[in-house]
């Protein structure tokens, strides 16, 4: 059953105030997204002011920020094993002793990556796999003081998310099997990576978790569920998942025990992209088995779930707990391309104390055509008490900031032109994260591969 609450659009909200460009509020449901976090600082409409060209033309940041690159694909890695790789997606940082950061990055690699992660004895999952993961640590003033392999053999490290006990659980996005693209395993899995030493970790897949192309997850602090999204390509397109481990909150290594995978079924609702109403909740989610979470024979997303089916939605990405919810993103939605409705994204949030699933953003023009950002991607918690949001869609890239007022503003642009004078392009931002203390922002910027750490007057 779903009730819409009465929230009003951003263009009627827009036409009220006769509000401009960035720093128009959201409709009434955002605050939810911030259920659990710090009080609100102020910050007025634009954020922290308008962004300033970098003369560098790498990074343009609002006044009184700076930003330091940590790592640039193609650079030697300081530990000697070869050059950054490529493709620097997700990413996370994890509190060290004496101030340390320990940042672990995913490169998102496929058989063909222009820098492959380097295959490293006791770290290698499939020698024929070109992405994983490698780890920096940083001193308490951003200075890096190793650069190293975590993972390698893998393949199209997307996202992930960090566990409670410390660790990064790094995301296939592929299905692709043995003997595929050169392949001499099956690909499709999570592996759990240890920020501080990996190899205590190695190169295992969780195989119980699934066999998908994975995204992103987020774990329950409180039950130890782990929650993982799914960004298939062609329809039907993926689902939401929850993994109920056997061994929950076991520490590191204990989601090799093994537990159950389930899909998300939100009766009568087939996509979610058939869901336009800001505030639209649904009181009766279920949760199915997954016939097979190996995918031997079979996609999971098209195997049968009985008669009443499952619930598919098109670019599922970002995913994070905040309070007692999870949050996940889907990034858009195009009929043209099988969906059920078009967006420009939006973001839902699962209570499953109330088993409760609500619609509490929807993004881009068909909501506002004056709103900046399409395609929200990776997310992550702000110490301003909002949101950061990584844009992945057409023209100029941004990292976007969300009040906990509901307005937004931009926080970064790249600079970095992959394109021509003539038909410029660039790079999506994706890994956004912040230290352990709230001071440093760190975001990579995907091609070319590069690492920021970002520091200012976040707490103004």
């Amino acid at each position: 059953m779903t009730k819409t609450g009465r929230f009003a659009t951003r263009r009627q909200m827009l036409a009220g105030t006769g509000a401009l460009g960035v720093g128009i509020a959201f409709s009434g449901a955002l605050s939810e997204l911030f259920a659990g976090t710090a009080a609100a600082r102020t910050l007025g409409h634009d954020g922290y002011g308008p962004l300033v060209p970098d003369p560098k033309g790498l990074l343009d940041l609002p006044e009184g920020f700076s930003y330091r690159v940590l790592s640039r694909e193609g650079d030697p890695l300081r530990s000697g094993e070869g050059e950054v790789p490529s493709n620097h997606d997700g990413m996370s940082a994890f509190g060290g002793r004496g101030g340390r950061v320990h940042l672990v990055r995913n490169h998102e690699n496929r058989a063909d990556g222009k820098v492959p992660v380097p295959a490293i004895d006791g770290l290698t999952y499939d020698p024929a796999g070109k992405g994983g993961c490698t780890a920096l640590t940083l001193d308490s003033r951003n200075r890096v003081l190793s650069e190293r392999v975590a993972i390698a053999g893998t393949a199209v490290n997307c996202a992930g998310g960090p566990t409670p006990w410390g660790t990064w659980l790094t995301c296939e996005e592929t299905e692709d099997k043995a003997g595929t693209a050169g392949y001499a395993k099956d690909h499709g899995f999570i592996f759990e990576v240890d920020p501080v030493d990996p190899r205590r970790t190695g190169a295992v897949p969780l195989t119980a978790m699934g066999r998908f192309q994975h995204e992103a997850i987020a774990v329950d602090p409180r039950l130890g569920v782990v929650y993982e999204t799914e960004d298939a390509f062609q329809k039907p397109f993926g689902l939401f998942y929850r993994f109920l481990p056997d061994r929950p909150l076991g520490g590191r290594g204990s989601l090799r025990a093994g537990g159950r995978l389930q899909a998300m079924r939100v009766p009568g609702v087939p996509d979610l992209s058939s869901i336009q109403d800001i505030g639209a909740e649904f009181d009766r989610v279920e949760w199915v088995d997954v016939p097979d979470p190996q995918a031997a024979q079979t996609p999971i997303r098209l195997q049968d779930f009985g008669p009443k089916g499952i619930t598919h939605a098109q670019k599922l990405e970002g995913c994070y707990w905040g309070g007692r919810s999870v949050y996940f993103v889907s990034s858009f939605a195009r009929s043209a391309e099988g969906s059920a409705a078009d967006h420009f994204g939006q973001v839902w949030r699962y209570d499953p104390d109330r088993r409760r699933l609500t619609l509490v953003i929807v993004f881009g023009p068909d909501t506002d055509i004056q709103k900046p950002g399409e395609s929200p991607d990776n997310i992550c918690l702000a110490p301003s008490g909002g949101l950061m949001v990584c844009e992945d869609g057409e023209g100029a890239q941004h990292v976007y900031g969300v009040t906990r007022r509901g307005e937004v503003y931009a926080m970064a642009r790249n600079r970095q032109n992959i394109g021509t004078l003539e038909e410029p392009e660039w790079g999506e931002f994706a890994g956004v994260t912040f230290s352990p203390d709230g001071e440093t922002m760190y975001v990579n910027c995907y091609r070319p591969g590069t690492t920021f750490a970002v520091t200012g007057p976040w707490r103004r």
